[in-house]
């Protein structure tokens, strides 16, 4: 099973994205950052924060599921925000998406906030309102349960050290992933946890069983060269005993955002 993990960066990449996506073609597809403007009547978007202005692909998850036909796709929101198209502001929204091949049965799943819950009129003060997504699947190939999940991570100003936010943060995301998974389950965790190597996030997760990927097997970045501040991890891939011994690679050609793809085979 091909298990892919990246944060979308809003679509501003959107045409390589929607390319590799097709190419790469995997079994279950977990996404941050992604943008869901119902009423947008044009392809783009503007996103502003005081000093952060980033072109947002308005309809984003709605291309992503016309480029992949034969995944069922779900989106989990975690905040309601507004774009601009120049001085009008839309009403959209901001949150993961999960892609699932649709022969593969979806036998549970749970969406809950890790931080905060839905921010209906705003994106908010920082750190925001994050979520997680936590499904558990079953592999005809292999006979086999597996449990995926993924979160988007705070953001802090600050940077990404630890805080009692983000150990909060992986507690309750530790949590979720106990309510769905099963003793013998396969158990993978991902996505754009905005931590650095060494958090406290790890060893929380690691009461799962789970070991990271990316730091124990060398790799050096999960960022492409469209990110230019310092730091060069946000993305993490954990597995428990039964996923150790697998394929799994950190994807630095082509860029399709300013993270790299994390896939796994498993």
């Amino acid at each position: 099973m091909k298990i892919f993990s990246l944060n979308a960066w809003g679509g501003k990449l959107h045409a390589p994205l929607l390319t590799y996506l097709q190419q790469v073609d995997p079994d279950i597809l977990c996404l941050q950052e992604v943008v869901h403007t119902p009423h947008a009547q044009k392809e783009w978007l503007t996103y502003r924060d005081g000093d952060h202005v980033l072109p947002q692909r308005a309809q984003l998850f709605r291309e992503l599921c016309e480029a992949l036909p034969e995944h069922a796709g779900f989106f989990s929101p975690n905040a309601e925000g507004v774009l601009f198209d120049g001085e009008t502001a839309l009403p959209s929204q901001f949150g993961l998406a999960t892609f699932v091949r649709q022969e593969i049965p979806i036998i549970a799943q749970a969406v809950g906030f890790v931080h905060g819950g839905f921010s209906p009129k705003g994106y908010g003060e920082h750190p925001r309102p994050r979520n997680a997504h936590v499904l558990r699947v079953f592999d005809r190939a292999q006979d086999r349960t597996l449990t995926i999940a993924h979160m988007h991570g705070l953001r802090d100003l600050r940077g990404k050290m630890d805080t009692p936010q983000r150990q909060q943060q992986a507690r309750r995301f530790a949590d979720l992933i106990g309510s769905v998974a099963e003793p013998a389950d396969v158990l993978v965790a991902c996505g754009d946890f905005n931590v650095e190597p060494r958090s406290a996030t790890f060893d929380i997760l690691g009461e799962l069983g789970m070991t990271d990927l990316v730091t124990t097997r060398g790799f050096q970045s999960t960022r492409t060269s469209h990110y230019t501040k310092p730091g060069r991890f946000a993305d993490y891939m954990l597995v428990n005993e039964a996923g150790l011994h697998c394929e799994f690679e950190v994807v630095s050609d082509p860029e399709v955002s300013d993270h790299c793809p994390l896939l796994l085979c498993i």
